[in-house]
């Protein structure tokens, strides 16, 4: 959705331009490209964690755990709502009042309840990209060694040159054969100060 929009707010800015600021194809932006530098090697660890089998088994298994996650907040959100929409129509009466009162105190709780869920998940994801990148760090050493680098660059850094010399290929070749899947669940923590 979001690259949705941004794909046509690119196009809409394009179209919107004067014909004189549109590129015309007479020139092409010059490349930054040039000679493999011995020794200097990149790596995109989001790339390995994309491509590799094991990122590709965990993403598929934190999308499970939002959405039980979810299914389980929208679970006791519906009656909530449901109970919101006939406090409103209820005349002001003192019960009505304690009612509401009630029903603020249940709804907050969903929100803390939420919150927490939230935290959890994130506490997983960061749980399982550690222990990617620990059984990715020897297959980093490996190919590292193997291509002769001296030094490592994270790719996302680099704003252009020669990428001969990129080892992401190599290492998500080498996590495929070690590792393809881990299993893990939610982590659950300790209610926060937030969360009570």
């Amino acid at each position: 959705m979001i690259v949705r929009t941004l794909l046509l707010s690119v196009c809409a800015i394009g179209l919107a331009l004067p014909a004189s600021a549109q590129t015309s194809g007479a020139a092409a932006p010059a490349t930054l490209a040039g000679p493999v530098v011995p020794g200097v090697c990149l790596l995109s660890r989001e790339a390995v964690f994309a491509n590799a089998a094991v990122g590709r088994a965990a993403t598929a298994r934190l999308a499970q755990l939002t959405a039980e996650a979810q299914a389980e907040i929208a679970a006791q959100r519906g009656p909530l709502e449901a109970e919101a929409g006939v406090l409103q129509t209820l005349p002001e009466t003192e019960e009505n009042r304690a009612r509401a009162q009630a029903f603020s105190g249940r709804w907050e709780a969903l929100q803390r309840q939420a919150g927490q869920v939230t935290q959890e998940i994130e506490a997983t994801r960061l749980a399982v990209l550690s222990r990617i990148a620990d059984a990715a760090q020897p297959v980093i050493a490996e190919v590292y060694a193997a291509r002769n680098c001296g030094l490592l660059f994270d790719r996302a850094s680099a704003l252009g040159g020669n990428f001969a010399n990129d080892l992401t290929a190599g290492v998500v070749q080498g996590l495929d054969a070690r590792l393809t899947t881990i299993t893990f669940e939610r982590e659950r923590l300790p209610p926060s100060d937030a969360a009570r």
